[in-house]
């Protein structure tokens, strides 16, 4: 019997044993909510990262708009032991009709429905309730890999948009479908909750260079491939009052096992992921800080480059984007609360903020491959955020990056990217009965 036997019998046990109380979650029967953001950037940077070379440019100014996400969120309870949950994504304004100038085609004219954004269900599961220390899901569920994933919703991080950091080389928010069980142990300040996950594993078609396994999410065809599953696992612990720290790992025995054409891959070996991250919180009255860490290793990283897959596909590993073999990724943030200072409810919830990220999707490569220094990031961000109310927040600040480290005369040969964002962005249950 191997691990995932093992895991779908510990699921049918549970659910098979009687109950002994449910889940108190503020609601009856159903609740309907959502949440969203808004986004304007002034960018002072182009599209090329190189600096004063034939292929790039010294200073570029630009600015983009956009509606980053727009999710509906749905929880219906059968009785006091099972429970439905769902949640519809509108990234980047959704889907609809796109029209293209075709220059290779004599200036023609062709209608698609292509627009840039997505429509996803980003979560679909229905929960069994054994007690708050054990429960049973089934369907389409969250991943929490890293402190992203796990607290995504844009009132819990500060900046205009998610920290680059964890969300350049995993996906995010990343989503599959799968069983897991999840629970609370202890009360008050000596919680520890944990959660286990068997999902859809990466594809490894969508490995490259500059996003790593980020786009080796499934999800392009009706069915995922489930030939070689993912195992993921996470605990928190909060022993102190007001902070928060938290652990994820996640595995994926051979990530061509799951690929569209495997064949392609006979000459590889297979392709092993392990992703670890470490993440912290602590928030009090006057203050919020996080920092996280993010490791990533896949194996046979340099055969796994050499695959050259259909220019007609989505996929874009190969040489000349070769996957590297670790990505690494940490960052810190932390904001004061000036209200708390003031000394009155009157005066409005602000939070001046700091964050500092790395990241490299390409940290370290194996045996003869050349990394590209353009995939190393450093980047600093201040703001403000500010809550009119508890679920609603204006957010304000600007960004820096320094892009790779190689020098040419004495100077980066890549720009540095500088960014001033506008933001809104809100969560809040509607109505629930």
């Amino acid at each position: 019997m191997n691990y995932k036997d093992i895991f779908l019998a510990l699921l049918l046990a549970v659910a098979c044993t009687q109950v002994a109380e449910a889940q108190d979650d503020g609601y009856e029967r159903f609740r309907i909510g959502s949440y969203g953001e808004m986004v304007a950037s002034m960018k002072g940077y182009g599209t090329s990262r190189f600096n004063g070379t034939a292929s790039g440019i010294n200073y570029e100014r630009r600015s983009t708009i956009a509606i980053p996400r727009f999710v509906i969120a749905g929880d219906y309870r059968f009785n006091r032991h099972w429970q439905l949950g769902a949640e519809i994504e509108f990234e980047a304004g959704g889907v609809g009709i796109e029209t293209e100038l075709e220059a290779s085609e004599n200036g023609e004219y062709e209608t698609e429905m292509e627009k840039g954004g997505e429509v996803a269900l980003e979560q679909f599961h229905v929960t069994y309730t054994l007690n708050r220390a054990f429960h049973v899901r089934a369907g389409h569920m969250v991943l929490p890999v890293g402190l992203t994933n796990a607290h995504h919703e844009p009132i819990l991080f500060f900046g205009t948009i998610r920290p680059e950091a964890e969300t350049t080389f995993i996906p995010s928010t990343w989503h599959e479908t799968g069983l897991s069980i999840f629970g609370r142990l202890g009360r008050g300040y000596s919680r520890v909750s944990y959660e286990a996950y068997l999902t859809a594993g990466l594809n490894a078609d969508g490995f490259g260079r500059d996003h790593w396994v980020a786009d080796g999410k499934q999800g392009i065809f009706e069915s995922d491939n489930f030939t070689s599953p993912a195992y993921t696992a996470r605990f928190d612990y909060e022993g102190v009052p007001g902070l928060r720290v938290g652990a994820s790992y996640y595995f994926c025995n051979d990530a061509t096992a799951n690929a569209d054409k495997r064949y392609k891959y006979s000459s590889v070996d297979g392709v092993r992921v392990n992703i670890l991250s470490a993440d912290a919180q602590y928030r009090n009255r006057y203050v919020t800080a996080r920092a996280n860490l993010l490791w990533g290793q896949i194996t046979n990283s340099q055969k796994l480059s050499g695959v050259s897959l259909s220019n007609l596909s989505k996929y874009h590993h190969g040489a000349m984007r070769r996957t590297a073999k670790n990505a690494l990724s940490y960052g810190v943030e932390a904001g004061l609360n000036l209200s708390a200072f003031a000394g009155t409810t009157r005066c409005p919830v602000i939070y001046p903020f700091g964050r500092y990220e790395y990241y490299n999707p390409q940290q370290q490569g194996e045996g003869t491959q050349l990394i590209d220094p353009r995939c190393q990031v450093s980047k600093w961000t201040g703001g403000l955020n500010w809550f009119p109310l508890p679920n609603l927040v204006v957010k304000a600040d600007w960004s820096t990056r320094k892009v790779g480290t190689a020098a040419v005369v004495g100077h980066s040969r890549y720009n540095r990217e500088n960014e001033f964002s506008l933001g809104v962005a809100y969560t809040a249950w509607f109505w629930q009965k």
